[in-house]
């Protein structure tokens, strides 16, 4: 352990979940240290991963969301991504441990480093202390870096601004409150529920201009 990080102290954590047994390494400056986050839990429990997935885990702590996708998918369809360098070091670790070292780690402020855009799921539990200035990174930038038909997965306690951002973002939003937790989930779909609206729209002015002039102008 480097110099600077000589003072933190390291910290184990047994979790089983689905009758897989996993082990984390974390420290002591890092998120949910002692235990895997409820909300993180709350999270999976309403994700179907699929083998055909390609996931990124954006803000990725010491990873438990990657690592829990990895042996659902295989850790060669797995990306995860954090600013924090103490993270990564654990999530590299930990991907180790857990027999999981094929994950792709990236050191990357938000989606900076990110330069894949074909992801079908980004799964992310966004820092609440941030004053929505990260979340709101994450949701444009999931948006952009989501193949279509691809999903954003992502947790919190708070409601009315998540809600409004990702469906202006996403143009339409799904989501569940599970113990206390909002699990959002929006779909990059190929047309906005508002410009599919526009195109609709736009037709039945088309049929109805085509019904108004003679079949010579049109």
């Amino acid at each position: 352990m480097e110099a600077g990080r000589k003072d933190m102290e390291k910290h184990t954590i047994k979790w089983e979940y689905e009758g897989v047994e996993y082990i984390f390494h974390t420290l002591d400056s890092l998120f949910s240290y002692k235990q895997v986050d409820k909300g993180t839990i709350q999270m999976i429990e309403h994700i179907e991963m699929m083998q055909n997935n390609k996931v990124l885990d954006l803000g990725c702590g010491y990873g438990v969301v990657g690592i829990w996708a990895a042996k659902k998918i295989g850790a060669k369809n797995v990306v995860m991504a954090d600013v924090n360098m103490d993270a990564l070091e654990m999530a590299r670790e930990n991907a180790n441990q857990n027999n999981q070292n094929e994950i792709k780690i990236i050191h990357s402020n938000g989606f900076e480093k990110i330069y894949e855009s074909d992801f079908t799921l980004i799964i992310s539990n966004p820092p609440y202390h941030t004053n929505f200035s990260v979340a709101k990174e994450f949701i444009e930038g999931s948006y952009k870096h989501l193949q279509t038909g691809g999903w954003l997965v992502m947790v919190t306690k708070r409601f009315d601004w998540y809600k409004n951002k990702i469906q202006s973002v996403f143009g339409g939003v799904k989501y569940i409150n599970s113990e206390g937790y909002y699990i959002f989930m929006a779909e990059k779909r190929k047309y906005k529920r508002n410009d599919q609206f526009k195109r609709n729209i736009s037709k039945k002015l088309q049929r109805k201009y085509r019904k108004s002039v003679p079949y010579w102008f049109q």
